[in-house]
């Protein structure tokens, strides 16, 4: 060969060793090029994938196409939750079954350059998830900013809040130390939200140690309510939640809402960061209220004392705050010096947000995801009735790999109805009783569905939750929605008393004395109203049988009467306000008057 090359001239000879080296040099860098792919797949398999066997269904989510050449290491492994296993860990009760499947996260790509992506109609998935501007959907912003395999190693490296160091942090990690169930049942359930909160606060540049505070206030427990009505994972005040555009309503409650509630906690604590410079001091603000804070401060510093946290001259709830902090904190940060164990929970979204376009049933949504109405419940924890209505709640969190199954099977319902409840509004006062003949439902399920106590009507343009049926089909508007509400009027007891007239009264002079209508005074007596009272000895009228029978003066009796008209004549019978009520009942029933209502966040 070599012999045959010399014979050829120069210039060709040079053409024909470049086309034999081509081969050659064309092996060795794929060679190279494929060694180098190992490597830096095996630098980024760092979880323990070849002991699980992934299932080929994936999630319908955004798939990004490479144009060139990427490394692209797999992300952690997700529990296929509930969809390719059976008997799977229950974390509220600990039992365990057979080992769930595992669906495979989607591939962090470690490029710029991309084509594309390819696009679910109407879900919108990402392997990361942030927050949008509008609190209502998630947007898709891939994070960068992490490599761990494990959430709780993400969250000891953005620690940047001061540690406490006293008796009162030794107390609380006894307490905590001594209870392992109590830490395990915890970190079970913040596996649903831990991702989703680290993700926040490293957006805002915050430290990590406040993904931890919802352990401290409510147990990581959404629908957790205190005995000062704080309310959800961040346990919000009512007035608070309203302060931050939390709405609450008859339908939802944002301040159990996952991502509203986590929203508007991070921007209360950015606020109260921003008065005193202190996360100490910011964080017994979030408990206390920033008022109390400021005047203990101005306190200390008239009388020359320090002006730190643990000088302030403060309630015990709020002395032990920080403290429960700061012993969590280091529990999860050395887990085995307390004698703890925590839950491997991958660094990956737990939920993706689903749109929904018509009012659904809870019950319909959980099946049609395929999820446990427990878990499903969890995610959705804003929803307080047995109905999602589209016009408040366009948006539902489901498990990540679950999102498109729910999708698939929503798409196969077509037109048929997704929900069997709807709203009703009342034109006028009417007994519960009433309602229910009204609506077709039976008194005990309206009074379980809308929460209604007992010996109370339902007053004028009070909302209710009731069955689909007939005229009852439309999906509930938002005006309907936004004005939701359900108040309720005292039912009052009334017994027949039998009343001896005066000589000379008339059905007008008699009804005056005892603060009752004409009109309503002949229609128990079955007389009409202007009928003489020649020879009558008593007329029968009702009373309520909490009040003695005393004769009324003014306008009020009269008006009371009124709202009697329409009462039917039998020995006992359940009204709202009658005439006979005194003014001090009146105000004891219609809430006025002083009262206690302490807000902790304010």
């Amino acid at each position: 060969m070599i012999s045959q090359l010399i014979n050829f001239p120069k210039a060709k000879q040079w053409l024909i060793v470049v086309l034999l080296a081509c081969p050659i040099i064309a092996t060795n860098t794929a060679t190279l090029a494929a060694t180098r792919d190992q490597d830096d797949f095996s630098a980024g398999n760092t979880s323990n994938a070849s002991s699980v066997t992934p299932v080929e269904k994936t999630p319908s989510v955004n798939v990004y196409k490479p144009l060139h050449h990427v490394s692209l290491p797999p992300g952690p492994m997700l529990p296929a939750s509930h969809t390719g296993a059976s008997n799977i860990t229950n974390p509220n009760n600990g039992t365990t079954g057979n080992t769930p499947t595992y669906l495979p996260s989607p591939p962090v790509v470690n490029a710029i350059i991309r084509s594309e992506p390819i696009k679910s109609p109407a879900l919108q998935i990402s392997p990361e998830m942030r927050l949008g501007e509008n609190n209502n959907a998630l947007s898709l912003k891939p994070n960068t900013s992490s490599n761990s395999q494990n959430i709780w190693e993400r969250i000891r490296r953005g620690y940047a809040m001061p540690n406490l160091d006293n008796s009162l942090v030794k107390d609380r990690e006894q307490w905590y130390s001594s209870r392992p169930d109590y830490i395990l049942r915890m970190t079970e359930r913040s596996r649903k939200y831990l991702y989703f909160i680290v993700e926040e606060l490293e957006r805002r540049n915050m430290p990590t140690e406040l993904a931890l505070l919802p352990f401290v206030e409510s147990a990581f427990n959404p629908q957790a309510v205190s005995s000062a009505k704080a309310a959800g994972m961040w346990q919000f005040m009512p007035r608070t939640g309203e302060y931050f555009d939390l709405k609450q309503n008859m339908f939802r409650d944002e301040r159990r809402d996952v991502l509203a509630s986590t929203k508007a906690a991070l921007d209360y604590l950015q606020k109260l960061y921003g008065m005193f410079g202190d996360w100490h001091l910011a964080l017994a603000a979030y408990n206390w209220g920033e008022g109390s804070v400021s005047r203990a401060i101005a306190k200390n510093q008239k009388a020359g004392l320090g002006l730190q946290y643990e000088d302030l001259n403060m309630p015990a709830e709020t002395r032990l705050y920080v403290p429960k902090l700061q012993a969590v904190k280091n529990i999860i940060s050395a887990p085995e010096s307390f004698s703890s164990e925590l839950p491997e929970i991958p660094d990956h979204p737990y939920f993706a947000s689903v749109n929904i376009s018509r009012d659904i049933d809870v019950v319909l949504a959980a099946k049609l995801a395929q999820v446990r109405l427990d878990d499903f419940k969890a995610l959705n924890p804003s929803a307080n009735k047995p109905v999602i209505l589209a016009a408040g709640t366009p948006q539902i969190l489901l498990p990540w790999d679950n999102a498109s199954v729910f999708e698939t099977n929503l798409k196969a319902m077509g037109s048929k109805p997704l929900a069997t409840w709807t709203a009703w509004t009342a034109k006028q006062d009417m007994t519960v009783n009433a309602v229910s003949e009204l609506v077709n439902m039976s008194e005990s399920e309206l009074r379980e569905v809308n929460r209604i106590p007992p010996r109370v009507k339902i007053k004028a343009g009070s909302t209710l939750v009731i069955r689909r049926q007939n005229e009852f089909q439309k999906d509930v508007s938002e005006q309907v929605l936004d004005n939701a509400k359900i108040d309720f009027a005292p039912e009052i007891t009334l017994i027949k008393k039998y009343i001896k007239i005066k000589p000379k009264d008339t059905i007008d002079s008699f009804s005056k004395r005892y603060g009752l209508t004409p009109s309503l005074v002949a229609q128990w007596n079955n007389i009409n109203v202007k009928t003489t009272l020649k020879g009558t000895k008593g007329l029968i009228i009702y009373v309520p049988s909490n009040k003695q029978l005393v004769q009324a003066k003014g306008k009020s009796g009269a008006k009371a009467g009124k709202q009697l008209a329409s009462g039917k004549r039998t020995s006992k019978k359940s009204v709202s306000n009658v005439g006979l009520s005194t003014k001090k009942q009146n105000n004891k029933n219609t809430g006025k008057g002083k009262g206690k209502n302490k807000n902790k966040n304010t």
